[in-house]
């Protein structure tokens, strides 16, 4: 199904594996749609918990059935043929004047104009099969969809919120031993025309011996940014590669792992990172500029994403820049199983993550 591509460098021609695009047809958008506009009517919001509970038998129901099997089949391909990545072009339509101005921050959006593409975003997860869930080291919450919202304050920072600078390719939550399965980013505008990219541990030809110390719990795979370290908390250590040794997933964030000074790898850590980071970062794809109504589905632990930097609200047209709306970005997250994680939950909540570090819960709940 994985599109390939011939790519040369140097004297080498190789076959490079590229995520799969798939574009929708105006017959399946108008599924969709009118789908997501019946389950306003009936459930409101789509974090109604009874709308939750029921997003499978709901995703196969609404959802076309051609995009049933394609997300059926990716869910369960580990293969060295999946890239982890799925492109969905147009699977909905952005009412630009409804969504207003592009809000100075995430904190200041204005959820209850995401609505339906929330709805959307929670029959694609619904599909694959999993369930949305919500991460307490994410915004405290926040919900189980979040806007990435381009943020003059936090610019130069290696966060959705930045902007100056490329954004490292990294698995979301990668501090996390219950990180999210799935991922959608679905995209609201983006007239600044600012790649995505991806990478895949599947673009690798093999997962070489040099490479076998990455599957060595030798690495301090750091917290996020936004979460205080105590002073005498000791560093945790894990492996950045796990499972199958010949077809293994990844656990892995550069700017933290590589490019942060205050990590301070091991040597034989740092040594084993550089030298699968020398390989890896010419892999990454970035030859996809998402459009308004696209979505972008990825398994957390085949594909890690990033974006490139870009100027906040300025677009080129025939080499001049004019100014624009800034960017808007939607991401949900997904588990397959509840049950793994269940002393990682809140009690009265399965679907809310409380995992702090690597399985320490944080000390408040």
């Amino acid at each position: 199904m994985n599109s390939l591509k011939i790519l040369e460098k140097s004297s080498l021609t190789a076959e490079r594996l590229l995520p799969v695009a798939i574009e929708i047809t105006d017959g399946e958008r108008k599924m969709i749609m009118e789908a997501v506009d019946y389950l306003e009517k009936k459930y409101g919001n789509f974090e109604n918990r009874e709308f939750v509970m029921q997003v499978h038998q709901l995703a196969s129901y609404f959802l076309p059935e051609r995009l049933l099997k394609v997300l059926a089949s990716f869910a369960s391909d580990f293969s060295e043929n999946q890239y982890g990545a799925l492109i969905f072009q147009g699977l909905f339509d952005i009412d630009q004047e409804k969504i207003g101005s592009t809000p100075a921050n995430w904190q200041s959006a204005d959820y209850s104009k995401f609505n339906q593409y929330g709805f959307a975003c929670a029959l694609i997860h619904g599909a694959l099969p999993s369930k949305p869930v919500q991460y307490y080291s994410q915004r405290k919450g926040g919900g189980l969809i979040h806007a990435i919202i381009p943020d003059e304050k936090m610019r130069e920072t290696q966060t959705g919120s930045g902007s100056a600078t490329d954004l490292y390719v990294h698995t979301e939550d990668a501090f996390l031993k219950h990180q999210a399965d799935f991922l959608s980013f679905m995209y609201i505008r983006n007239e600044e025309q600012v790649p995505s990219t991806l990478y895949s541990i599947r673009s690798h030809e093999n997962i070489r011996e040099e490479y076998r110390p990455l599957f060595d719990p030798i690495f301090k795979i750091p917290k996020d940014a936004n979460l205080q370290t105590e002073a005498e908390e000791v560093d945790t250590l894990d492996a950045v590669l796990y499972g199958n040794r010949d077809l293994p997933f990844m656990r892995f964030d550069a700017a933290e792992q590589l490019f942060n000074p205050d990590i301070k790898q091991t040597d034989l850590a740092h040594h084993a990172l550089s030298k699968f980071w020398q390989e890896a970062k010419n892999l990454i794809y970035s030859d996809f500029t998402p459009q308004a109504g696209d979505v972008i589905v990825v398994n957390n632990h085949l594909c890690a994403h990033g974006r490139s930097a870009f100027r906040a609200g300025v677009k080129s047209i025939n080499g001049v820049e004019h100014t624009c709306e800034r960017r808007i970005m939607l991401r949900m997250m997904s588990k397959v199983s509840l049950l793994d994680m269940r002393g990682h939950t809140l009690k009265e909540d399965p679907f809310f993550v409380i995992e702090e570090h690597l399985g320490k819960n944080f000390a408040n709940f």
